[in-house]
């Protein structure tokens, strides 16, 4: 009994073996076929591509791989109280410290088609009933930021050169059959200076969060930046 139990045994082990050989293929592939050869080889997707580089050129590749995916995000333009509320966003999103920069930027005056200053408000009115007659919309100066010697006012239209002031004067001056009496072209100060928030060089996994930032909180969010600013 004991014999036949070791034949039985060695006889198992020897299939096993021959098993494991691939002595029984194609029949009965051993095991863990496909990762030898040549199958492996046979299931290689496009092997002419495959170049295998040196040490130092391979290094190389790699760190031109990196530098090709960090990215450059910006947010802006923001005035002082956005980009104190941005700055403390970023603190509390652990941003590296010294990544990020500022990048001024100051908007272009504007300018109006203005008639006043109106200091009497008995001639204010005059005036006003004078417009509303002729059809020509006006505001009050105090509607939106005027100079404080020239109001109070009144401002006929808003523009961003004094080319499109100039035309939308003529067109009124048209409409109005004559000449509008005591309209003129008005430059109005600068803008406040902005500010745009900058990160070059950011890692994928850095611009995934800094995109994720909560909107409400970074008004208008990080995007790419732009190739050039005025």
């Amino acid at each position: 009994m004991l014999r036949a139990l070791a034949a039985g045994l060695l006889l198992a082990n020897l299939v096993f073996f021959g098993w494991t050989h691939g002595w029984y293929a194609p029949g009965w592939q051993p095991p863990r076929h496909g990762e030898r050869e040549p199958e492996r080889l046979a299931a290689q997707v496009r092997p002419e591509s495959v170049n295998v580089l040196p040490p130092k050129a391979a290094s190389a590749a790699l760190s031109a791989a990196r530098a090709a995916a960090l990215q450059c995000l910006e947010a802006g333009p923001l005035g002082e109280a956005e980009l104190a509320a941005a700055e403390a966003v970023l603190e509390a999103a652990q941003l590296p410290e010294g990544r990020m920069t500022r990048d001024p930027v100051q908007g272009p005056p504007g300018w109006l088609v203005f008639a006043g200053r109106y200091a009497d408000a008995t001639l204010r009115q005059v005036r006003e009933d004078e417009l509303r007659k002729l059809g020509i919309n006006f505001e009050s100066a105090g509607a939106g930021p005027v100079p404080a010697e020239l109001a109070p006012g009144l401002v006929l239209s808003r523009h961003s050169s004094r080319e499109a002031a100039e035309a939308a004067m003529a067109a009124a001056s048209a409409s109005a059959g004559a000449r509008l009496r005591g309209v003129r072209v008005v430059q109005l100060p600068p803008p406040p200076l902005k500010q745009w928030l900058r990160i070059n060089q950011i890692e994928p996994e850095l611009a995934e969060k800094l995109r994720a930032l909560p909107a409400a909180e970074l008004p208008g969010g990080f995007r790419p930046c732009a190739a050039a600013r005025s």
